[in-house]
């Protein structure tokens, strides 16, 4: 059973090496709308695509108003260089359309709310609580999902499970932090495929589950 102090020690260690995440950068950057529509342009994207689009997107509607009104195809002319920019550009429009009507504007900040938007799962409700509310909420993506299986934390089969597992096994003082470090973990050094054991500082602390090769 892994243990508080054991949970300490690893994020402590990673947290010295860690990098900044793209979802630091735009909770620092950003207010809650901008947080909003980052995130769920981010989905299946490289983070550095997502940083320029959604750039010239807040350009072109700096609110969430100008958003609500927005042509598709125009906002499609923005994204078109991230992933499934067709979905997506349906997907921000309708959410700031609801976020206009229901909430008057404003960003809601509970997931249960949240998770009612176009495009918005567990995962970006998450965020947006965390980077734009600091709320306590646990993110997981593929990085936490995976890492937290390689680690041993937990043995779950989706991201959903994951994250109840985590909420109950991770000190609530870790939650804003963990996502961060564990996606900068994920993206330099514990990798998908075939990752850099032997370049990792916790490689003692890890059971290594699931991964057939390493480096």
């Amino acid at each position: 059973m892994t243990t508080h102090a054991e949970i300490d020690k690893v994020l402590s260690i990673l947290a010295r090496k860690q990098g900044t995440t793209m979802l630091e950068r735009i909770g620092r950057k950003y207010n809650a709308y901008e947080v909003l529509i980052s995130t769920i342009l981010s989905a299946r994207a490289k983070d550095e695509v997502t940083e320029v689009v959604s750039e010239n997107l807040f350009k072109k509607y700096p609110t969430i108003d100008k958003l609500a009104k927005a042509d598709k195809k125009d906002v499609i002319k923005i994204i078109r260089k991230i992933g499934f920019y067709n979905q997506k550009a349906k997907y921000v429009i309708n959410t700031a359309k609801i976020v206009m009507e229901k909430f008057e504007g404003k960003v809601p900040d509970t997931i249960e709310e949240l998770t009612e938007l176009p495009g918005v799962g567990r995962k970006v409700a998450s965020c947006v609580l965390v980077y734009s509310f600091e709320k306590e909420a646990l993110p997981v993506d593929t990085h936490v999902h995976q890492i937290s299986n390689r680690l041993g934390w937990v043995r779950t089969k989706t991201a959903e499970q994951t994250e109840k597992r985590l909420t109950k096994i991770v000190p609530r003082k870790h939650w804003l932090s963990l996502n961060n470090i564990f996606v900068d973990h994920g993206k330099t050094i514990c990798v998908p495929v075939s990752p850099f054991c032997s370049k990792c500082p916790v490689y003692k602390y890890c059971k290594r589950n699931g991964v057939k090769k390493f480096r």
